[in-house]
């Protein structure tokens, strides 16, 4: 091992036991609403970083990401839900059978929500990735709107448009998190092999890449379902974060994918740390803009609630990145110790020559 990647190895160990330390403190002397602010970090972390290894890794515009949430979601919920608040919670039928009874813990079903979501995303794969750029965007949204559509309707087995409730609230900072450290470290040692290179190859000219004798189809459908697994994880999470889930457009329609793609393309399309990045922020902005829908003060001026002016808000604050990072704020890079030690040295650097100036 070189001295960088031991410099690399041990700076990693210490980030780790830095977050296990700061997530230790935050249960601990949080309130619990900024718990469940700092899971939901976590939570879209998960969902765009499994996006990003489809749309930015991979080169393929899909926009069915909410439909694979949906999946983790409804299966894990209901190998939670114990069988007698099933059977009192179906009012308009009864459970099927097939689900009445069914229970596990809440690692199990989260495992099952992912498998779930892969095994729905290699079915879709097969005729959705054969097409290509806008075909194949609408082609996965009418899938994802498919699957919402099936929750809508299927009585006996997801409760209709009654939903799930009662979910058991197992979703916590060590869970999300957690699951987010399992994600990023798969997906960042899947790009750095021989596999992710293929996907990097197809990216830049799918022409080139089966040329070179790459299989573009085999390897974009399991980039496909690797990405539903993780979805379906973040999913699990998601429904025992809410406790509560229905298949309305608000919850699990496409609104949902578009905000994991904002997050995506703010953190920069390609990158695995922006993809977090950008989550975070996202997570942060969504609840902090929420001052702007009850009445507040601006520049000595009273304004009255307005419903909406989060996400007005927020939608300016994205042009304007946009604007000043075209690429989003990583681009394609990732965020490497070579990076921060650079820029603390600069950092330092600029400060000595202020020092000496005066």
């Amino acid at each position: 091992m070189t001295k960088k990647a031991k410099r690399d190895t041990t700076l990693t160990v210490l980030l780790i036991i830095g977050m296990i330390i700061f997530l230790q403190v935050a249960n601990t002397t949080f309130d619990s609403y900024e718990k469940q602010v700092l899971s939901l970090m976590a939570i879209y972390g998960i969902m765009a970083v499994s996006l990003n290894l489809v749309n930015g890794i991979t080169g393929i515009f899909s926009l069915g990401h909410a439909g694979f949430i949906l999946l983790g979601a409804y299966t894990s919920a209901l190998l939670t839900i114990p069988s007698e608040q099933k059977i009192a919670m179906f009012i308009i039928q009864p459970p099927s059978p097939l689900i009445a009874n069914l229970h596990a813990d809440f690692l199990t079903a989260t495992i099952m929500g992912g498998l779930v979501a892969a095994f729905g995303a290699f079915i879709i794969g097969f005729p959705v990735l054969r097409l290509s750029g806008d075909y194949l965007a609408i082609a996965s949204l009418g899938f994802s709107e498919v699957l919402r559509i099936f929750a809508l309707n299927l009585q006996s087995v997801t409760n209709g448009s009654l939903g799930l409730k009662g979910i058991p609230n197992y979703t916590n900072v060590w869970w999300s998190w957690g699951w987010l450290v399992v994600t990023v470290i798969f997906v960042v040692s899947l790009v750095k092999s021989s596999y992710g290179r293929a996907l990097l190859a197809i990216r830049d000219n799918s022409i080139a890449a089966e040329a070179m004798g790459i299989n573009v189809f085999k390897h974009t459908l399991l980039s496909f379902v690797i990405s539903a697994f993780f979805a379906g994880v973040s999913g699990a999470l998601y429904a025992h974060w809410l406790t509560t889930i229905d298949p309305r457009i608000t919850t699990f329609g496409p609104t949902l994918t578009y905000y994991v793609l904002i997050m995506v393309v703010l953190g920069g399309l390609g990158s695995i740390t922006g993809s977090v990045v950008g989550a975070v922020l996202f997570a942060f902005l969504m609840e902090w803009l929420r001052v702007f829908e009850q009445p507040f003060t601006l520049f000595g001026r009273s304004f009255p609630a307005i419903q909406g002016m989060r996400m007005l808000v927020l939608s300016v604050l994205f042009v304007v990145t946009m604007i000043v990072w075209k690429r989003g704020i990583f681009g394609r890079s990732e965020l490497t110790w070579d990076a921060i030690i650079n820029f603390f040295k600069k950092f330092g650097k600029k400060a000595d020559e202020r020092g000496v100036g005066k």
